[in-house]
Order: C-alpha cells, then sequence, then structure tokens
C-alpha cells in the first residue's frame, strides 16, 4: 500500500518499533536489542514480528542492565549492527514507523549508521507519544504505563524491546477512536497536529533526538497515479455498452444460441432460469452463455455439443453493473472476478445490455481502476478505509490530466455512494452478529445532497436517508434505527464525518417507511415554514445506493410530483436556503477571510439551492445542477446565457475547490469548501470574477423564473 497523506490512519500497513540500548544518551548510546511488529489495518499481526540481539562492541552498563536486563553475557556471539541493519530494513520496508517516543530510537539508529558508514534513511514515523497529548492534552503524564492505564491496554514486557514495540502498537490503535473525535483521521492531519507540539519537540531536539516529523513522505499521490487512461473515468457503461440485451430460454440449442450470436454479433447472450417469453425483470437466476463456453462445449463433446440445451453451459450468478456506472468500475470488476463479461443493468435492476471486454478493447488504465471495485468488496472497515484512501489520488491524477471538475466530482460521488453501499454490508453483518437478524423487509439507503447530484468533492460529510416497505407497526423501525446507526458509525471510522446537521439514516427524521415518508413529503410541500426546510431541500437530490432501489426511486419522484408546479413551496426551499453571500468587495477584490475564500457560502451553495428550487416549481425531474440548468433551457425558462452561465460558473468552483482540497490535503489540513486567493493565478482570478458575477444575479433569476409557466 502507497502511503500518503490522505491515508486513513485505521488503514496503515506500519509497523511498531522499540529499541533497548547502552543509555540515555543518544550522541553516544549503543543499541543492545531490536523488536518490531507490523500492524495491518488497526490490526496487530502477532506473527508477523522481529528481534534481534546486538552485539554494541562496548561493555553494557549495569545500570542500563537495570533496566531491560540485557548483560554482556546475553549479547555474547549476537550480530553486529551492521548485519542487524539490513535485516530491519528489509522487515519495515515502505511501511510507516510507530514507536513511542519514537525520535529517541532513530537517533541511536541513525548513530549507529553513522559509526558503521552506512546510510540511513529515515523512515516515516508516528510518535505515539506526540499524538497523545493531541489526543487528551490534560493528562498529567504521557509515559507508556500512564497511556496504559488510561487506554486500558496490557503493558507485556516492559522494557523490552519487542515488549514495549507490541505495547506501542496497542496504544496506537487504541488512540484512533480518541484522534477522531478531534477530528484527526488520516497520516497527514495526524502529523500537521503533532507539529503543533512545537515546546516538546524542541524538548526532544535539545535531548538529541531525531525529528520524526521530518521524515519524508514515502508516497506521492501524484506521481504515483499521474499517468492514468482518463477515457474510463469520462465515460459512463452506457456509452460503449452492446444493446438491446439478448435472452435465450434454458432449453435452446447451442446450435441455436451459436446462430444468435453469429446473427447479431455479439459474444454472449443471457440465458432466462425458463421458458417464459419476454426479458426477466433482473440478474436473478439468470445464466450467461458466451463464445468460448461453446468452444469449450465443441472441443469436449464434439458435434453433440450443438445440441446440447444452452442451460447446461450457462454460468450463474451474472455478474452485472449498473448502466450508469463509469466504465472504471467494469475494468475494475472484470479484473477482479477474472471474466471477460458483465450485465448491464437500470438503476431498477433491470438488465438492458452486455459489457464485454471487446468493449473495453481501446481502454487502457492503471492501478486506479481498481478503486470502485475495492471499494464494493471490502471484508471489514480498515479494507474499507484502505480502499477510500485512494479516492484523492484518483481525483488528483484526473485533474492533472484535464479531466474536467464537473466529472471528477462525478467519480467522488459515484465512489460515496458505493462506500456508503458497502457500509450497509458491512452494518447488515453486524446486525446478524448481534442477533437482531436480517432486515425484516424490502429497504433502500440513499444518498443526498452533494453525493446524489454527483457534485461531492472532498470535503464531505454524510448525508443518507434510509426508506423502507414496512411501518414501525412490524418492528421494522426498532431494526432500521439500529441499522442506520452502524452504517453512520461505519463511515465515520473510514472518513467520512458525520453530518453536523444530522441529515443521515440514524435519526429517526430521515428514516421510515413509503408512508412515512410520503406523509413527510405531503407535510413538507403543504404545511411548512421555512425554518422546517432547512434540510428538506436535498431530499430532491436523492440517489439509492443499496438494497431495492425501486423505493427510493418511487419515493423521489413522488416528491417531484407533489411539488410540481407550487410555485409557494418552490419559494419556501429557496428562502430556506439563504442568499448568496457577497464575495467581491468594493474595487474588485475578494472578499477572505484570513486569506481565504469560501466559495460555497460566496457562489456553488446559492448556485444549486436556487437551480434545485427551479426543477423542482417546473418539474425537471434530475438529480444534477448541470442536467437541471439544460431542463430548464430546454423547456424555455430562463434566458440560454444566463443558463449557460451559471453552468460555466459550476464548473470553476468545482475546478478550483477541488485543486485547493488536494493541496490540502497533501499538507495535512483538513480540506474544506475555502480556497486561497493569494495562490491564483491571473487567469483563475478573472475565471472566479465571472463565476462570482453570474451568482450575483441569482436573487433576481429567482424571482422572475418561480412565476414562469
Amino acid at each position: 500500500m502507497v502511503v500518503s497523506n490522505a491515508t486513513p490512519l485505521i488503514a496503515l500497513d506500519a509497523v511498531a518499533l522499540d529499541t533497548e540500548t547502552t543509555g540515555l544518551d543518544p550522541t553516544d548510546a549503543r543499541l543492545v536489542e531490536v523488536g518490531a511488529i507490523r500492524v495491518k489495518r488497526g490490526r496487530i499481526s502477532s506473527q508477523d514480528s522481529f528481534h534481534r540481539l546486538v552485539a554494541p562492541g562496548i561493555p553494557i552498563p549495569a545500570s542500563a542492565t537495570a533496566i531491560h536486563h540485557i548483560d554482556d553475557t546475553r549479547v555474547a556471539g549476537a550480530p553486529a549492527f551492521a548485519e542487524v541493519w539490513t535485516a530491519l530494513k528489509d522487515f519495515i520496508g515502505d511501511s510507516i514507523v510507530i514507536g513511542h517516543s519514537v525520535g529517541f530510537d532513530l537517533a541511536v539508529l541513525q548513530g549507529e549508521c553513522r559509526r558503521a558508514s552506512l546510510p540511513f534513511d529515515s523512515p516515516r514515523t508516528l510518535d505515539t507519544r506526540l499524538l497523545s497529548e493531541v489526543a487528551e492534552p490534560a493528562l498529567a503524564s504521557h509515559s507508556i504505563e500512564s497511556l496504559a492505564a488510561w487506554l486500558k491496554i496490557q503493558l507485556t514486557d516492559r522494557h523490552s524491546a519487542s515488549g514495549d514495540a507490541l505495547t506501542a502498537a496497542r496504544i496506537f490503535i487504541a488512540l484512533l477512536p480518541k484522534l477522531r473525535e478531534c477530528g484527526i483521521r488520516t497520516v497527514g492531519e495526524a502529523t500537521l497536529a503533532c507539529r503543533g507540539l512545537t515546546k516538546l519537540r524542541d524538548e526532544q531536539s535539545r535531548a538529541g533526538w531525531v525529528d520524526a516529523l521530518d521524515s519524508p513522505a514515502r508516497g506521492d499521490a501524484r506521481r504515483t497515479l499521474a499517468q492514468i487512461d482518463t477515457y474510463p473515468y469520462r465515460h459512463r457503461i452506457r456509452d460503449v455498452m452492446s444493446t438491446p440485451a439478448q435472452f435465450v430460454a434454458g432449453h435452446t440449442s447451442v446450435a441455436k444460441a451459436l446462430q444468435l450470436l453469429m446473427q447479431r454479433q455479439i459474444s454472449s447472450v443471457y440465458v432466462r432460469p425458463n421458458d417464459e417469453d419476454g426479458q426477466p425483470p433482473s440478474t436473478s437466476g439468470i445464466g450467461i452463455v458466451t463464445e468460448r463456453d461453446v468452444l469449450r462445449a465443441v472441443a469436449m463433446h464434439g458435434r453433440d455439443a450443438l445440441e446440447m440445451p444452452v442451460a447446461k453451459l450457462m454460468s450463474t450468478p451474472l455478474a452485472a453493473v449498473p448502466a450508469d456506472d463509469f466504465i472504471y468500475r467494469a475494468i475494475g470488476r472484470m479484473s477482479r472476478l477474472g471474466i471477460r463479461h458483465l450485465g448491464v443493468t437500470d438503476e431498477n435492476g433491470n438488465i438492458i445490455g452486455a459489457l464485454s471486454a471487446r468493449n473495453l478493447l481501446r481502454l487502457r488504465a492503471g492501478e486506479a481502476v481498481s478503486l470502485g471495485d475495492e471499494i464494493d468488496h471490502a471484508s471489514d472497515i480498515p479494507e474499507l478505509a484502505e480502499a477510500w484512501a485512494k479516492l484523492p489520488h484518483v481525483a488528483a491524477s484526473l485533474l492533472v490530466e484535464g479531466v474536467g471538475a464537473r466529472e471528477v466530482a462525478a467519480v467522488i460521488s459515484g465512489e460515496v455512494g458505493a462506500a456508503t453501499r458497502q457500509a450497509a454490508v458491512l452494518a447488515e453483518r453486524r446486525m446478524i452478529d448481534e442477533g437482531h437478524g436480517r432486515a425484516p423487509c424490502a429497504y433502500s439507503l440513499a444518498v443526498l445532497g452533494s453525493a446524489g447530484r454527483g457534485e461531492s468533492l472532498l470535503a464531505m460529510d454524510q448525508d443518507n436517508a434510509l426508506l423502507f416497505a414496512e411501518g414501525a407497526e412490524a418492528g421494522s423501525e426498532a431494526w432500521f434505527a439500529k441499522l442506520g446507526s452502524h452504517v453512520a458509525d461505519i463511515l465515520h471510522e473510514i472518513g467520512v464525518p458525520y453530518c453536523k446537521g444530522g441529515v443521515m439514516a440514524n435519526n429517526p427524521d430521515w428514516r421510515g417507511s413509503l408512508t412515512t415518508w410520503g406523509d413527510r413529503i405531503n407535510r413538507w410541500i403543504r404545511v411548512s415554514k421555512p425554518e422546517h426546510l432547512m434540510s428538506v431541500d436535498i431530499f430532491f437530490d436523492m440517489r439509492p445506493v443499496h438494497g431495492e432501489s425501486r423505493l427510493g426511486i418511487e419515493i423521489w419522484r413522488h416528491a417531484f410530483d407533489a411539488a410540481h408546479g407550487d410555485v409557494g413551496f418552490a419559494k419556501l426551499l429557496a428562502d430556506a436556503a439563504g442568499g448568496v453571500e457577497p464575495a467581491i468587495g468594493l474595487f474588485g477584490r475578494f472578499r477572505s477571510r484570513q486569506g481565504r475564500l469560501d466559495l460555497k457560502k460566496g457562489g456553488l451553495f446559492g448556485l444549486v439551492s436556487a437551480t434545485r428550487a427551479l426543477a423542482v416549481c417546473h418539474h425537471v425531474v434530475e438529480r444534477s445542477t448541470h442536467a437541471r440548468l439544460l431542463g430548464l433551457k430546454a423547456l424555455g425558462i430562463g434566458g440560454a446565457h444566463d443558463l449557460e452561465a451559471l453552468a460555466e460558473a459550476q464548473e470553476t468552483f468545482l475546478r478550483l475547490l477541488l485543486a485547493q482540497q488536494l493541496e490540502d490535503i497533501e499538507r495535512g489540513v483538513p480540506p474544506s469548501n475555502t480556497i486561497e486567493v493569494k495562490n491564483l493565478s491571473s487567469r483563475d482570478s478573472s475565471r472566479l470574477r465571472a463565476a462570482l458575477q453570474a451568482v450575483r444575479q441569482l436573487d433576481d433569476l429567482k424571482r422572475d423564473l418561480l412565476f414562469s409557466n
């Protein structure tokens, strides 16, 4: 795993390290013992450890022996440092090194390398001493003993290198949830927080310790993923799939199926589980027979194979991908499963086409295409976090390669939905493990807001909702309340923070039966006041990502139908969102605070909210802001020039925000919706002014168009 500042702490492949020496002055202390143990995805790999005694070349002082119980007799015959160093470097590899006051250990290793005329390349490190002070500065002591007592972890073989390395690993894992409470989830954020402990770091420096925070980052996201083929990220599966889908009954002979393949010039057909005519509604029970299946059958059975029913050759279950997914997700799925054909489904799960490796021959992509499939099949929370950590790398590469910000945002949004879906899968397993059983009825988990619109960037939080087929009277509410809490917790752990406004499925206001949701929608539209609609608007961005999609789609369309033509409700939505915060002051200067301009408040939020209100009022049943603007234009609502200017403004806002967020992540700064205006080029400054001027007309636009016919 390539480690970058964006890597979640919970997903780290790290090595916990400790040393025992002849003294406490690192300038002349000699190594007598080194121990290390691997930490993978928040778990200690007890079988993957390293331990060596080292011949120090000098007598071991009695004062040192009294602490670690290693004397000259124990190290007699032990290897010299040079031999141990080679093995230790191989064990560490490119992993981050974790240790308690690890700057001392690094200083000792550096000194030994100097004496042995060996190069010393300091690994990237995380110091549990510093991290503990970040997590809880009020502790009376941050010693290993004090932290073990505070975190309720076991001390093992204190003052032995292997024992203290194991304790450091346990401390690190126990600190992770406490660091998350402080808003620290990634390597970069942890490093930046530790840099703020200047007094403690100065003390360590005066003692001759190596500054662990000066260790170089081993991974550069832009360098690692810069030259990927961007076609799979620009185009959807529906752009390259074969359609319509071709079906045959299970009793159809191989000869007839082969004739269909040749006539249609296709490489596979779907097999219905029975002899009924018509296209089946979903992939359930459907098989697939490919050209290769036919060739293998002929090779094994000769001419007799042509008379066999296709049901004997078909492969099940059918692997499928949604038509609206980007192509890179299909490439990743084929690669993981080792197959050359996928079914293609619509948003209701109906089969509408086929995708083969032949469709994708012109596409080449690097390891980044595995991102989506790794998210979809993560088996636990650390594995999901590790896959999720690739998202900024991919976004950076796409931006460098010239992909539009709107398309990059769509990729990010797709993976937000995928992570939410996989969080639900893991939550369902947890529900079973806890004895709550499986879902009591059909349900749909949906993302809302920017993820639903396909406009997420990297400064995100959770926006999701649960819809289920039965009401609380059937006992569903209690089960789904627990599921919603698990989903929210899992997403929070991997790096998608809780929604500050509470728009999550763990909130009873954002889950319920279809009847409950129908009543809510009617209440919103008929009797709501502006203060009641602060979060309601993002419901119209809903996109189902897990479970029975039809439930979410049904209620989403119902909301649009119910609000169609209701100018009063649309006005309430627009008013609840508020106006645009002026971002340009006197003499055309940007109105920044501490050098940063909030592009969400100054433009993006108002643009999105106004477009949504207009779409709701005029029944433009679309999710994305761009599609809504195109829909309004197609209806002749609003001036084409004004709507095009708003679309261009959105692209400008998204691009500038995304570039700033990637830069902030690389520095360990949590991404936000602000940009540093001093770093803007003259070209970007000019485009930003034009974008901000375009959204200054939003109030007039809303007033005029909400009353248009």
